[in-house]
């Protein structure tokens, strides 16, 4: 500390409430401490409306080793003998429990001011230094482990390119010249990875394959990527390729991502297995279709279309599915919303509604295929009963349906207010024949059960096709009694 050369002069005479502003404005904090063993704080002073809400009922009156935490305690007694002694003042920390359950930091000096002994103690609030720590580690926390991914990371494509099957080439787009091959380039190439490195891409091929090397650059820097131009090499046996290539950064630099291909090993065989494949599922005698997320479809087999009595492709093509499967427009709606969580759809029953007014029951199964080109949504459909001509019921027609389960399965084909006639239809009949088989078939007291006249209860009998129609029609012949 370094005092001024000639305070008196300087400064002058100052009274009290100068020297209070002074401290004040001077200090976050300013405790006057009275001499003793206690040493009780007699007065406090804030530099700030926060500090004064946090300590202001914490200080006054209270000896202050008593509003610090433990470790604190041998601190202030330091600074308590030191100003007691005219010591040089020294910058102590101390800490101030507050109430939230934190330590509030404080740089504390502490002066001898009156012949009496008192002591003021000036303090500086640590909390902003604290925060900006506290940010730092943090800083520092998250660059580690930022860093830390990025090597893991790194690691995984540096073992993926090297474990890969595929020949590839890493090229620099500036000068064409390869910076890095897996072993796969290299074992295609018949040159060792190292030797690579260095040197021109176009080097290893015939000149008609470095004037196609050149377009197919040039295009991926336009485009950002092409596919499937052929090559040849020169060293050696001559060997045909297909190259593709695809460009990505790298800080300021960019780069090629080449891929080399053998034409015996290339993409016809590829797409000679996935014509196989479109050729079983065109035959499936069960019903697939493709459809975009929205639900267009963009594929049907043959079986599809004979169920949806469709004559071909180009009918259904960009269609909405709805417009052939699902009831009342809803079955497809809950797919979706399965898809959507789950992934897949197993044995969903539904219906699809051909061209010609058929209504086919059948089982759907559902994926979604959200990776790759385009995603899409693959339907399975198996029908799971004959065909029905529309409006016709699971029941027979002279028939109403007799249980829970018959009535749910007209949901979504007739309408609510029929599902509603019938039902109450149904439970009447139940009631009834609850009612004669109480009563042993005594139709008088079955009526009475039911709280119905005789007349009404053969009404309703005759409704329902209950009981020996030509035994109601004699008693409606006798005169009642």
């Amino acid at each position: 500390m370094k005092q001024f050369s000639v305070p008196k002069q300087s400064i002058g005479d100052i009274d009290f409430e100068t020297a209070s502003v002074l401290i004040t404005a001077a200090s976050d904090v300013a405790l006057v401490v009275t001499p003793g063993k206690e040493a009780v704080i007699r007065d406090v002073a804030f530099g700030s409306e926060e500090l004064a809400e946090e300590l202001g009922t914490l200080l006054r009156g209270r000896p202050w080793a008593d509003t610090v935490t433990v470790e604190s305690r041998p601190k202030v007694q330091a600074l308590l003998t030191d100003a007691a002694n005219k010591v040089t003042p020294r910058w102590r920390q101390v800490n101030h429990p507050i109430a939230d359950g934190a330590d509030l930091p404080v740089m504390y000096a502490a002066i001898r001011v009156a012949s009496d002994g008192r002591i003021v103690a000036v303090g500086r609030s640590l909390r902003p230094i604290a925060k900006l720590q506290q940010q730092l580690v943090e800083a520092q926390q998250s660059m580690e482990r930022e860093y830390l991914r990025l090597r893991q990371a790194e690691t995984r494509h540096r073992l993926l390119f090297q474990l890969s099957s595929e020949a590839v080439l890493i090229v620099d787009s500036s000068t064409q010249k390869i910076v890095d091959a897996n072993p796969a380039a290299a074992k295609l190439l018949g040159e060792a990875g190292k030797r690579l490195a260095g040197r021109e891409l176009a080097e290893p091929f015939d000149a008609p394959s470095r004037q196609a090397l050149g377009g197919l650059l040039g295009a991926v820097q336009a485009t950002g990527r092409v596919q499937d131009v052929p090559v040849r090499t020169t060293a050696g046996r001559a060997r045909d390729f297909f190259i593709s290539a695809s460009l990505f950064r790298e800080g300021k630099s960019s780069y090629f991502l080449v891929r080399l291909v053998p034409a015996n090993a290339g993409a016809a065989p590829v797409r000679a297995e996935k014509s196989k494949v479109l050729e079983v599922v065109d035959s499936s005698p069960d019903g697939f279709v493709v459809t975009d997320p929205p639900g267009n479809i963009m594929f049907a087999n043959r079986s599809f279309l004979d169920i949806a009595q469709v004559a071909s492709m180009e009918q259904v093509r960009n269609q909405p599915l709805a417009r052939w499967l699902g009831r009342a427009g809803i079955d497809l709606e809950l797919v979706f919303a399965q898809l959507k969580e789950h992934g897949s759809v197993r044995r969903f029953a539904t219906i699809v509604r051909g061209e010609l007014g058929s209504e086919t029951e059948v089982e759907l199964g559902a994926v979604t295929v959200p990776e790759g080109e385009e995603p899409c949504h693959g339907f399975t459909i198996r029908e799971v009963t004959p065909r029905k001509a529309r409006g016709e019921r699971s029941t027979p027609s002279n028939e109403k349906p007799k249980s829970v389960e018959q009535l749910t399965e007209l949901v979504g084909r007739v309408p609510l207010k029929d599902l509603v006639r019938e039902s109450t239809d149904m439970i009447e009949r139940l009631c009834i024949e609850a009612a004669l088989e109480l009563t042993q078939d005594n139709r008088a007291s079955a009526a009475e059960m039911l709280g119905l006249s005789r007349q009404s209860l053969y009404a309703k009998l005759r409704r329902h096709g209950l009981g020996d129609l030509d035994s109601l029609e004699e008693e409606d012949d006798q005169p009642a009694s």
